[in-house]
Parts: C-alpha cells; sequence; structure tokens
C-alpha cells in the first residue's frame, strides 16, 4: 500500500537522495520507517539513501514479512557491504529486523497501518513512537514529515507532532523540499547545537 494524500493521489518528496530513493519512499511505508528509524548518528543522505541501496542489494524490495524472517548474521553482512548502510551497520541491521517483526505482530505486516489505522494526530505518534529506534521526538518528526508532505493528517496532527508540525518552520527532514529549505533546516540544526554546547 502506497503513501498518498486525502484526495488519493500520490506525492513525492523532495529529499537530497537520488529520485529512485525518493520515488521508493514516497510510495512505500516500510521504506519511509527504515529511513526515518536509520536517520541517527548519520548524515541524513546516508539514512534515507539506505533503503533504496537495501532493495539494490537484495535484488527487491523487502517486505516486513521477510525481514522478519530473514537470517540475522546474513542481513547484517548486507548492511556492512561496502560502502555500509549505516555507521553501525550490524546493530542498525539487528534493529531493522525487530522493526519488521513488530509491523508484522502488530500490523499484519502493512506499515501502512501504522497511521491509517491511528484515530487521531495523538494515537499516530504512539503508536510510531512504540516503533524501535523512534521515541518521542522521531515520533513527531514522522508525523510532522506525514503530515507536511505526504498528506496523512489525521486530526490534531499538527499538535501532537509538537514544533515539528508548525507551518513554515524549518526544523527537521519534515521541512526539506528542495536545496533552500535543506539549508535552512542544517543552519537551524547547527545554532541549536551551538548553543546546547555553550549552555553546556
Amino acid at each position: 500500500m502506497g503513501i498518498a494524500n486525502q484526495k488519493g493521489s500520490p506525492m513525492t518528496l523532495s529529499l537530497p537522495v537520488e529520485e529512485a530513493a525518493n520515488e521508493l519512499l514516497s510510495r512505500s511505508p516500510f521504506a519511509l520507517l527504515l529511513a526515518m528509524m536509520l536517520d541517527q548518528q548519520v548524515p541524513l543522505e546516508k539514512a534515507f539513501s539506505s533503503p533504496y541501496q537495501l532493495a539494490l542489494r537484495l535484488g527487491h524490495e523487502p517486505t516486513p514479512a521477510e525481514l522478519a524472517e530473514f537470517d540475522p548474521d546474513a542481513l547484517a553482512g548486507v548492511f556492512s557491504e561496502r560502502p555500509a548502510l549505516h555507521r553501525f551497520p550490524k546493530a542498525m541491521a539487528a534493529r531493522a529486523q525487530e522493526l519488521a517483526r513488530q509491523l508484522v505482530e502488530h500490523y499484519d505486516g502493512n506499515a501502512a497501518e501504522v497511521w491509517t489505522g491511528a484515530t487521531s494526530g495523538k494515537d499516530l505518534v504512539a503508536r510510531l513512537a512504540r516503533l524501535p529506534g523512534f521515541g518521542g521526538y522521531k515520533a513527531q518528526i514522522t508525523a510532522a514529515l506525514l503530515g507536511k508532505q505526504l498528506g496523512v493528517r489525521p486530526e490534531g496532527w499538527r499538535e501532537a507532532a509538537g514544533h515539528f508540525g508548525t507551518d513554515g518552520s524549518h526544523y527537521s527532514v519534515a521541512d526539506i523540499v528542495d536545496d533552500a529549505s535543506l539549508a535552512a533546516v542544517r543552519a537551524y540544526k547547527k545554532d541549536k547545537k551551538a548553543a546546547a554546547k555553550a549552555a553546556g
């Protein structure tokens, strides 16, 4: 099941990755969740291109059911092939498998059900926060990305996404649609990091 806006028409992300990677993230809920999970301690270009690179290495797009049953050592090997799919390929391969298992167990292997089954924005963020490698902030960013760029907008989604849901903001990947917004998000993160360092 692909990701579509409320009118049912497809919407496409414009993140700083190759076109095929954006296309995959835009239509594959599982790929999008994998990318969000991988988006830590690596450049966002790396995180959001890795689901596409994983599909290339496997020769097809993996389903949650497939990754859930994948041999753990073999999957770690796929993640570790150079260039590795993450800074910590073995740990992230295990986390990707845990994500897949939770999607199979709780959502019948349908990643889109994480949001299509949400009764409100608050419920959506809670569902996302329970996924491996997510937590509160990442859940809010994911909800903001879904709402702002992919038209997934349960009632109260902006409020549930916190400041990441603010219209016109440049706080996270949810706000990246072109080179200018990418630069704005990077500037915000740089300033925030500098402020935290000064405070510390």
